[in-house]
Parts: structure tokens; sequence; C-alpha cells
């Protein structure tokens, strides 16, 4: 499957918007404040972004509730069903742009949208892009038992389990490894 590169960001966009929601109640949100939601947005290099508000921040935590949902589909059909409602109520224009020093790529949101509207439209257009492929599998939850974070599973063999192997799977292995010594032991 080919990514391109803002197909790319938009992925890492909206990992990351998934990933900002608090796993429980003992964790913090990610997006707690307008600042927050400010770094979210210079740390993904957003473009065509005005003054964020207090209404914006509560917008994308809205968009994020409905990401959450389509990483959690079982299916094709639901995640496309949450993708076209996501995608609909954002008013996708699809533009050709070539800003910032970018080549030529597109924009799905329309000018001066808000930041909830260019999230859903151009990260539902990413994830859409999967469900199209045949591939929506690959818009998975680590599979850690103490995490739940979201990831795209971009492995050639769509084996990847967890959220990052280095911490997740790395912890889960060593373990495993642990358990299998004690009961050779005793």
């Amino acid at each position: 499957m080919l990514i391109t590169h803002d197909t790319r960001c938009a992925l890492d966009a909206v990992v990351d918007l998934v990933n900002t929601a608090p796993e429980d109640d003992t964790t913090p949100d990610g997006l707690s404040d307008v600042a927050s939601l400010e770094e979210f947005v210079r740390g993904h290099d957003i473009s065509d972004v005005g003054v964020l508000s207090e209404f914006d921040l509560s917008a994308v935590r809205k968009v994020r509730s409905r990401f959450a949902g389509i990483f959690a589909a079982t299916d094709p059909r639901t995640a496309a069903g949450l993708i076209n409602e996501l995608v609909a109520a954002a008013g996708t224009t699809p533009r050709l742009t070539d800003h910032d020093g970018y080549d030529w790529h597109i924009h799905y949101f329309a000018p001066g949208a808000s930041i909830a509207d260019h999230l859903a439209a151009d990260c539902g257009m990413a994830l859409a892009f999967f469900v199209v492929a045949g591939e929506q599998e690959r818009l998975r939850r680590c599979e850690a038992p103490d995490c739940r974070r979201a990831f795209v599973d971009l492995s050639r063999n769509r084996s990847r389990r967890y959220c990052d192997s280095r911490t997740c799977g790395n912890r889960l292995h060593v373990a495993a490894y642990r358990a299998r010594r004690k009961e050779a032991a005793g």
C-alpha cells in the first residue's frame, strides 16, 4: 500500500490525537487545555490553523472520540460508516496545494475550516484509504494488557501487536521470559 507523505502525516496526527485521551480516571487528558492543543498543532505542523479557543478544544475532543471509535471498529463496514459520518460533518473540500516547501498534496478540509473539521477531514480520509484498500485491520490498539494505545500497523506482514515494541512489547517479552525461568526453576 502506497502511503504518501501527507497521508503519513495525517496518520501520525490521528494516532497521536487518539492517544491523548485518558486511558482511565488516573491518567491525565493529553488535551487538557488550549495550550496543549496548540502544542499538538505545532508538533504535527498542521497548516492553516488560526487562533485556537476553548470551543476548538471541545470540538477536537469530540472528533478524537469519534476517531477512537474507528480504531475500535471490528469490521470494515462499521469503520467506513464512522469515517463517512466524520468526513461528511467536516464539509470535506479536496484541493491540491504545495505550501511550505512540500510537493503537491491534497488537503481535504475547506479553506478556513476549524481545527476539528481540519483533523476530521484530513485524518478521516487517511483512515479511509485503509478501508478502501481492504486494510482496516491495520488500525489497531496495543495488545499489552495495561495499554490500549492506538497505532497503525505498517509492517509488511501485518504482524505488529504493540504500540511500541521497545516498551510494551519488550515488557511483555521480559515478563514471559521470567515466568518461564521461574517455572523451570520451581
